[in-house]
C-alpha cells in the first residue's frame, strides 16, 4: 500500500496552508458631534435675551413671545439668502418677518452677534446698515439713508451700542463703540465712541472715559437746537433787565414793557 506524503492532505494540499481570515480595520475612535453654528447662534440669541431684558421669565416665553428674535432668527436666514444673490426669496421672507413682527430689516444689512431688540414695534432698519456686536435697540429705532444713490447710505452701529426708543440715525455716519443714544435723538454726524447723544439736534452731551469723570463735550451743534436757542436769548434779556434794575434805568413803564418782551412770540418758551 503506498502512503500520503507526510504533510499533505488527499487533495495534495499541504494541511498548514489554509487560507487565512482578512483583517478588519479597526474603527475610528468615536468623537463628540458638534452642534451646527445656526443652532449656537439661536442659543447665543436667546442667552442675550435673558441677560439684557429682566422680563423674561422662561425658555417658552422667549422663544414664543419675543417678536425681537423672530425678527433676527428670520433675518438671519433672509441674509443668506441675500448674499447667495437670491434676492426676491430674501425680500419675500422679509416681508413676511414685518407682517409677523411689526419689525423691519432689510435683509442685506449686516448684522453682528448677540443683537437684542427690545419691544421691536417700529424698528426699521435699512439696507447697507451695518450693526456691531452686543447692540441693544429699543422700539421705534430707524437706521434710515439720506441718499437716493445705491451706495453706503446707512449708519454704521459699532459694538457695544444702545439706542433708545423713538431714536433715528441717518445717513451713512458712523456710532462709536459703547455709545448711547437717548430715545428720540436724531443724529445726523458722526458719533465718537463712549459718548452719550441727546436731542432733537443729536447734541452730544458727554463721553465715558474708562476710569476717569465724564467729559462735558463742547455742544457746537447747539446753535441749531430751538429749546437751547431759546433759552440763550431768555438768559440775556434777563441779565438786561436784571443790570438796568441795578442802575436805576428802568420806570415801571419801562420795565413791564422788557418783561413782556422777553416772552415774546418767537422767543419765548
Amino acid at each position: 500500500m503506498t502512503s500520503l506524503p507526510t504533510g499533505t492532505s488527499g487533495a495534495g494540499r499541504e494541511i498548514g496552508s489554509l487560507p487565512q481570515t482578512p483583517t478588519v480595520p479597526s474603527a475610528p475612535p468615536r468623537t463628540r458631534l458638534r452642534r451646527p453654528r445656526w443652532i449656537a447662534r439661536i442659543r447665543e440669541d436667546v442667552v442675550t435675551i435673558f441677560q439684557r431684558d429682566p422680563a423674561a421669565r422662561s425658555l417658552a416665553e422667549v422663544l414664543f413671545c419675543y417678536p425681537g428674535l423672530h425678527a433676527v432668527l428670520l433675518h438671519r436666514v433672509s441674509h443668506r439668502l441675500w448674499r447667495a444673490r437670491w434676492h426676491f426669496p430674501a425680500r419675500l421672507l422679509s416681508h413676511l418677518a414685518r407682517s409677523l413682527t411689526g419689525i423691519e430689516i432689510h435683509p442685506g444689512a449686516t448684522i453682528g452677534r448677540r443683537f437684542f431688540i427690545d419691544h421691536g414695534l417700529g424698528v426699521v432698519i435699512g439696507e447697507t446698515a451695518e450693526i456691531g456686536d452686543d447692540v441693544t435697540l429699543y422700539q421705534g429705532v430707524t437706521l434710515g439713508g439720506t441718499s437716493l444713490e445705491r451706495k453706503k447710505r446707512h449708519p454704521t452701529l459699532g459694538d457695544g451700542v444702545i439706542v433708545g426708543a423713538g431714536a433715528s440715525v441717518l445717513g451713512a455716519v458712523r456710532v462709536g463703540n459703547h455709545a448711547r443714544i437717548g430715545a428720540g435723538a436724531i443724529v445726523v454726524k458722526d458719533v465718537p465712541e463712549a459718548a452719550t447723544v441727546v436731542g432733537l439736534a443729536g447734541r452730544i452731551l458727554e463721553k465715558h472715559v474708562p476710569g476717569h469723570a465724564p467729559v462735558t463735550a463742547r455742544l457746537s451743534e447747539s446753535r441749531g437746537d430751538h429749546d437751547v436757542r431759546v433759552l440763550e436769548l431768555l438768559m440775556e434779556k434777563v441779565e438786561i433787565l436784571e443790570s438796568r434794575m441795578v442802575d436805576g434805568e428802568l420806570s415801571a413803564h419801562e420795565k413791564r414793557n422788557l418783561q413782556e418782551s422777553i416772552f415774546a412770540e418767537g422767543d419765548g418758551i
